[in-house]
């Protein structure tokens, strides 16, 4: 039996109003070898009804005046609680099932007991401790790492801190049981985990640090399959609708088809570029076409050429020419064209395609299907000649950070993806190519396994640049395939074993339908209303008197909430040590600017 201290006096709802003893005061009892936290907010009461014991806990407090006779008053002590639980033969069960009943007797929980209506966990993950009773707090990680995360906090709220624990402890104790069933990706914007944070073994990490700065960075190796896909070139080019996206999608289709046969690309380039130059209903932008397409493939002899070449007419009709030694050649169309067999025919005709990068081979066909196009009367060369500028611009940033069709991605136990040294662009782009390409590829390694024998896990640290909807910087395309592609993942990953662990200073931004899947929530300081609205609509469990503590919550401190947890818990969670804390530390002013 444990210390009464007080009995039931009110029982309205889930309300319950306990009269205290006068003694219950003190703040620290022991009884029977055992430590006891007095009555006060946030604590917990066991409620002895008959057999059976509710766990309540303390959500308010006040004095209620009692007259002793004319001349003496005095003030009773009563507290409000909320019932969380019960104990069945000893093992805490979350949920109302039973109430109290007047003159019921209220009793103090011991450290065991509030410790097992927290959940028993592996004492090898312990994180933190407990805000209010100051005991560790062990996460059940089983229940935890098969859900989708939500880590949320403003800046400087120790949020990092947070995200670098969980996986630290997970990687520091299952480190040797994975046995490559598993796989960690962290998409790191700010270059927050490249060092010995999470794993410090390098056999089991890979950082790639991209950098769109210079030439000489690492690159992230991508499948041909993700890269050759008219939706993501319609993103990364922003293609119209109705002009540039069938265009593309004519270079995709053109490229599948034919891409098994020998020399097909060599083939199409030559006879494209023979249609062109045999014509009868030439345009002058094909001068400029040929000539790109010469320099992209290396041929100097025809590039030379098309230096000399020119247009006679005007009003949109006239005739193609070369000019040599002063005197003008005219390209009059037809299959047999003098002047094409006289100038054009042997350097066509000895035209080979070497081995080209993806981008080169990409920005080949482009102008090559464009050349096409303009010959068949398809496109009006004003309507495409926006995307070519805009492919021109993007390919030479997507070669510094991209590997196409080489060796894939190194299969280790942890990958981090740093994205600091890129540009907006890249930050926008890789993280949907990433996780197209992953989730991908997890989908096909489990499609006949059920339940999944393999996970895949995806961190975003600093979600909201990836997932908000606020952006007004791109189009509604670009924003709607992006999240589109992420809510797919967060409703349907879990049957494929794909988890996603996002960290964000503003929830808010964030998608409601990505928002309202998350499992788990680690929250940290927040102050925003629009955030703390939303969370009180998201969040089932989270009760009154925690959120009302979020916007004070000091640095380190988080509310733990969700489906793996019976209760909500306030945890002060351990600081990172020198070497394995995220590089995230504030400026020491006083010791810069000594």
């Amino acid at each position: 039996m444990s210390i009464a201290i007080g009995e039931v006096i009110s029982v309205k709802g889930t309300s319950i109003v306990v009269e205290l003893y006068e003694e219950s005061n003190k703040e620290t009892l022991f009884y029977d070898g055992e430590k006891f936290n007095g009555v006060s907010i946030q604590e917990f009461v066991l409620i002895r009804r008959g057999f059976k014991d509710i766990v309540a806990r303390v959500q308010g407090e006040y004095l209620d005046e009692r007259i002793k006779d004319q001349e003496n008053n005095c003030y009773i002590r009563k507290v409000e609680l909320v019932p969380i639980g019960f104990f069945q033969y000893s093992e805490f069960k979350e949920g109302i099932k039973h109430l109290p009943m007047i003159r019921d007797v209220a009793y103090l929980m011991s450290d065991k007991q509030v410790r097992s209506v927290f959940g028993e966990g592996d004492d090898s993950f312990v994180v933190g401790k407990t805000l209010k009773e100051e005991l560790p707090v062990s996460l059940p990680w089983s229940k935890l790492f098969n859900t989708h995360i939500g880590v949320f906090g403003n800046t400087g709220s120790g949020k990092s801190n947070t995200l670098t624990n969980l996986y630290t402890t997970l990687f520091r104790n299952k480190l040797n049981n994975f046995n490559d069933k598993s796989h960690f990706v962290v998409i790191d914007f700010n270059g927050e985990y490249t060092g010995n944070q999470l794993v410090a073994d390098g056999n089991f990490k890979k950082v790639y640090k991209l950098n769109t700065r210079a030439n000489d960075g690492e690159k992230f190796p991508l499948s041909e399959d993700v890269f050759w896909d008219e939706e993501v070139f319609g993103i990364l080019f922003k293609a119209t609708e109705n002009t540039q996206k069938p265009f593309l999608k004519r270079i995709v289709t053109g490229r599948d088809k034919y891409k098994g046969y020998d020399d097909s690309l060599t083939n199409y380039v030559k006879s494209t570029l023979r249609r062109a130059l045999t014509s009868t209903s030439q345009k002058k932008e094909f001068v400029d076409l040929i000539r790109e397409v010469a320099e992209i493939i290396g041929a100097e002899r025809l590039e030379e050429l098309t230096t000399k070449m020119g247009w006679f007419g005007k009003d949109g009709t006239g005739k193609l020419f070369v000019s040599i030694n002063n005197v003008q050649d005219y390209l009059s169309g037809g299959d047999n064209d003098p002047a094409y067999n006289r100038r054009f025919k042997a350097y066509v005709d000895a035209i080979v395609v070497g081995q080209l990068s993806p981008f080169s081979e990409l920005k080949l066909r482009i102008n090559v299907q464009l050349l096409s196009d303009l010959i068949s009367g398809y496109v009006q060369f004003d309507h495409i000649q926006p995307l070519l500028k805009r492919v021109e611009a993007s390919l030479t940033t997507l070669d510094r950070v991209f590997s196409v069709g080489g060796e894939l991605p190194a299969d280790k136990l942890l990958s981090v993806i740093s994205l600091r040294k890129t540009n907006q662009e890249i930050k926008k782009v890789l993280p949907l190519l990433l996780a197209k390409y992953y989730y991908g590829s997890h989908k096909l390694k489990v499609i006949n396994e059920s339940p999944p024998k393999h996970t895949f896990h995806l961190i975003i640290d600093e979600a909201h640049n990836i997932l908000s909807m606020q952006s007004n910087r791109e189009s509604e395309n670009w924003k709607d395939y992006r999240l589109e592609l992420f809510e797919e993942i967060i409703k349907e990953g879990r049957k494929f074993g794909f988890f996603l662990t996002l960290s964000s200073q503003r929830p808010a931004d964030i998608s409601p339908t990505i928002m309202s899947q998350l499992h788990n929530f680690f929250i940290h300081r927040l102050v925003n209303d629009r955030d703390l609205m939303l969370l009180e609509n998201t969040i089932s469990s989270l009760d009154n008197l925690s959120r009302q503590m979020i916007p004070n919550l000091s640095k380190g401190c988080s509310i733990v909430t969700g489906t793996s947890f019976d209760i909500p818990m306030v945890v002060q969670f351990d600081e990172m040590p020198e070497g394995s804390k995220p590089d995230s530390d504030d400026v020491d002013i006083a010791d810069l600017w000594k």
